[in-house]
């Protein structure tokens, strides 16, 4: 099947049970698809009148209880940022699929790009920590969504399932497998006191659900455990934005997921979506040059990143934007001793060739 229908088939299987969508090159197969599908399923499927409608939505039914999830492309995406940041504030558990195009503006609505990365990390005000996982086949399309619908309820934060339009659009044969762990949020009892925010030792509170006896007043303004509101507190404002950060970066180890191919090299390679494609064809067919593939780029999965750092000679990011995660890749790995690290930067809407990226590893450091 197609990536966008593989999406829509995880989604189903990691129990979501409401969808709210626009439709947006190329991420429409999704829509498409959950109108069949989740009616057959016992849930609902709502084409809104624009993208800030979707995930307000979204918002709305998972303080139901709902699993929900939108899909959408980079313009839309613009579009949802306040309400992202009203969600990570309010520890609202969400799943969006972006199905990232070239751009800026309209772009190639039809060709694929990475330059969203950067936005999904800070395209909503304020410090948060958003969750992404990014396929890079169809089968992965299927299991990361999944991924990313268990971890947006484990920790109660939006998620992100990221493709690009030739992830979404090729075609491959998916594996749906018999043992699907699923995970979901934890409910606060009808016993509970304190309301939405209290907070237990995993810094992640349990889910007080609208109509199931939980007295909870939800706000995106600066507020107390309790949810009462303290905009002009700043010791709240500091525990709180510290907190929200704290849940998902000390949990690094549990959210982040990668692939190593010839972890011995001395040349390596770190790719992600699409842009990997190509660069694991060079890995798998020459034991010299390595492979790190990142299946999350938020959090980014710093560890292993600087453990590749420390044992190479060459480090090359390849990349379908101007270099948004290299920025980072050039951090981590100065801090590690290693001098020699290069961006490919592939801008056309191709995912990028071997022959280019070869070219690249193999030319004089500058």
């Amino acid at each position: 099947m197609q990536g966008n229908e593989a999406s829509t088939e995880g989604a189903i299987d990691a129990g979501l049970t409401f969808f709210a969508g626009y439709p947006i090159t190329p991420s429409t197969e999704i829509a498409e698809r959950m109108v069949t599908r989740l009616p057959q399923v016992g849930g609902v499927f709502l084409q809104m009148e624009d993208e800030l409608a979707c995930i307000s939505a979204i918002i709305g039914a998972s303080w139901t209880g709902a699993k929900s999830m939108t899909a959408t492309s980079g313009p839309g995406f613009s579009l949802m940022q306040e309400s992202i940041g009203y969600a990570a504030m309010t520890e609202t558990p969400i799943v969006i699929a972006l199905v990232m195009r070239g751009g800026p503006s309209t772009g190639q609505p039809t060709r694929a790009s990475q330059a969203d990365i950067m936005q999904i990390k800070w395209g909503s005000h304020g410090d948060y920590q958003p969750l992404a996982l990014v396929p890079y086949s169809v089968q992965e399309c299927y299991t990361l969504t999944i991924e990313a619908f268990n971890l947006s309820e484990k920790y109660r934060v939006p998620a992100v399932i990221v493709t690009d339009a030739e992830i979404a659009h090729m075609r491959g044969p998916v594996n749906f497998g018999d043992k699907i762990e699923v995970i979901s949020r934890k409910e606060l009892g009808v016993s509970g006191t304190g309301g939405a925010y209290e907070v237990p030792d995993d810094m992640v509170p349990p889910f007080p659900t609208f109509g199931h006896g939980h007295k909870a007043f939800i706000t995106g303004m600066t507020h107390d455990p309790k949810g009462h509101i303290a905009p002009e507190d700043g010791e709240v404002q500091a525990q709180l934005v510290k907190r929200l950060n704290d849940k998902i970066l000390s949990n690094r180890r549990d959210i982040c997921r990668v692939e190593i191919v010839n972890p011995d090299a001395k040349r390596f390679v770190i790719a992600y979506g699409s842009a990997a494609l190509a660069a694991k064809e060079i890995a798998m067919e020459n034991n010299n040059i390595g492979l790190l593939r990142l299946k999350t780029v938020w959090p980014l999965p710093e560890e292993q990143i600087m453990e590749i750092a420390g044992q190479v000679d060459t480090l090359l990011m390849v990349e379908m934007n101007m270099g948004q995660i290299f920025r980072e890749v050039q951090r981590l790995a100065c801090m590690c001793g290693c001098a020699d690290v290069r961006l490919h930067s592939d801008l056309t809407g191709d995912p990028p060739r071997k022959s280019r990226i070869l070219k690249a590893l193999d030319q004089e450091k500058s």
